[in-house]
């Protein structure tokens, strides 16, 4: 997952929330994360404002030949001399389902050519049908994006949309198409227990207290997000702390790749030679499981990278401090606790990743 879907996901999942975090830290916009308010007024307008238009065409193209990134409707931002534009304020977005319908009939006409994967979900709406919306702009495959308005191909420079330079465009329309392979986190899972469920093969012994634990089961996929085939994927994961000494991290890998001699808790695999992997596939590379004990010591760090020949190396970590992990597996020990609830809030607050 990209620094930019991951942004996205968070707002999708924590809705408001998340914005309001933005304005708490004083979140500012980066190299993939941009704020706007809507001139779009929703009521006495019957299309999207030229100044929302504008904006739109350019976090397409700015975004969209660079790393892609998310523009967030609806927050006013200050500047700050030392570290930039900064969240300040909600300023909702007056009735947010029809700027949506704007925003939706607008995209394949900002630029040449259109970018078909900009994604937009409304983050939070009043009883006036006043809100939020996020536009998620992926990284394109068939850079550079010109916008229709102006004629000028952006890219995204820190937290700016800023025209690119001639060395810049000359460089998009002669480079061949890479590979861009990307981790995909699926089947996840959060399940508790007691020491003695957790081997079938073992008589409890019954001088012996049962200890709780919380596991916390995924898959692990690679997926070639490209026009491009890709040879040699691989991915490398690597346990630095386990979180406790009664604490365990297994892998599971598929049959097809091949499996590097790793240390404890660790994994290094790489497709055959002889393996091609086409546009768009994606495959399972291994499963994962972390057994939590209730005797947190330590935080818990997993780090990975993942990619292939000629493609860029995304790397990605799962950390949770020692307090956040005690909590995580209080939550998941107790009665009616919901895990599917926890398994998502999991993986959104712990997992990042980043080029």
């Amino acid at each position: 997952m990209s620094r930019a879907e991951d942004i996205f996901e968070k707002l999708i999942y924590f809705g408001e929330d998340a914005i309001d975090e933005f304005i708490e830290n004083r979140q500012t916009e980066e190299l993939f994360l941009d704020f706007k308010q809507a001139a779009s007024d929703g009521k006495s307008m019957r299309t999207l404002h030229q100044n929302d238009r504008r904006n739109l065409a350019k976090a397409i193209s700015a975004f969209g030949n660079s790393e892609g990134g998310v523009l967030v409707w609806g927050v006013e931002c200050a500047r700050d001399l030392e570290i930039g534009d900064v969240a300040k304020a909600k300023v909702k977005v007056k009735n947010v389902h029809r700027f949506l319908s704007w925003l939706e009939n607008a995209i394949s006409g900002c630029t040449i050519p259109s970018h078909n994967k900009v994604r937009n979900h409304i983050i939070g709406e009043d009883k006036n049908g006043d809100g939020f919306l996020a536009t998620y702009i992926p990284k394109s495959e068939i850079a550079p994006l010109m916008t229709t308005t102006g004629s000028q191909i952006y890219i995204r420079s820190g937290s700016n949309n800023v025209p690119a330079p001639y060395a810049v465009i000359a460089g998009m329309f002669g480079k061949r198409p890479q590979p861009n392979i990307e981790l995909v986190i699926a089947d996840k899972a959060v399940l508790a227990g007691k020491d003695s469920e957790d081997d079938i093969f073992a008589a409890p012994k019954k001088s012996k207290k049962k200890e709780n634990f919380v596991k916390v089961r995924f898959s692990l996929l690679a997926e070639n997000n490209s026009n491009a085939v890709a040879k040699e994927v691989y991915l490398s994961c690597n346990t630095l702390c386990t979180g406790g000494d009664k604490n365990k991290v297994n892998f599971y890998y598929d049959s097809q790749l091949e499996n590097l001699s790793a240390a404890h808790n660790s994994i290094n695999l790489i497709t055959p030679l002889e393996m091609r992997v086409p546009p768009r596939a994606l495959f399972s590379c291994a499963k994962a499981e972390i057994k939590f004990s209730d005797e947190i010591t330590e935080d818990f760090l997993l780090e990975g990278v993942i990619g292939a020949d000629e493609a860029t190396p995304k790397s990605f970590r799962i950390f949770v401090s020692k307090n956040d992990l005690r909590s995580f597996v209080a939550q998941g020990v107790r009665k009616n606790a919901d895990f599917g609830v926890l398994a998502n809030e999991f993986f959104s607050q712990y997992l990042r990743t980043e080029v």
